[in-house]
């Protein structure tokens, strides 16, 4: 099943990523997953939160400039090889990967990557198809 991303573009100045946590920390809004990608002049944040209308709502009202995208949260073995599987599939079916995170922690010895793709609908059927795990938002503490 398809998550929302939340991104935030930033200043790349100390304080920014401090600022925005604390902001989502005092809404009870718990991160799930996080990524930075960063330029000379200004970072993107991404986020995977566990209430991404709250945490949108939170910090367009701080002023941050905030778009959503489409994700997949796919299982992967936490083993050698277990994201080569993944990232073969993907590769068979012609489905480019734009960029991936992994979610914190571990559940039943899965790791969690987040992925956004060229087609997130084929992609989340035809893993599905080949045994891969689609992560359910509950599943992960997301509602």
């Amino acid at each position: 099943m398809e998550l929302k991303q939340i991104s935030v573009f930033l200043e790349n100045r100390a304080g920014q990523l401090s600022a925005i946590t604390q902001k989502l920390s005092q809404a009870h809004i718990d991160l799930r997953a996080l990524n930075i990608a960063e330029t000379a002049d200004y970072g993107l944040l991404r986020l995977i939160v566990n209430d991404t209308d709250a945490a949108v709502q939170v910090l367009q009202q701080a002023g941050c400039i905030v778009t959503t995208t489409r994700v997949l949260a796919v299982a992967v073995p936490d083993t050698p090889g277990g994201l080569n599987t993944l990232l073969e599939i993907l590769t068979e079916q012609h489905i480019n990967v734009h960029y991936m995170y992994s979610i914190f922690g571990h559940v039943d010895s899965l790791a969690y990557m987040i992925l956004q793709l060229d087609d997130i609908d084929t992609a989340a059927a035809v893993l599905a198809e080949k045994g891969i795990q689609i992560a359910q938002p509950k599943a992960l503490g997301i509602h």
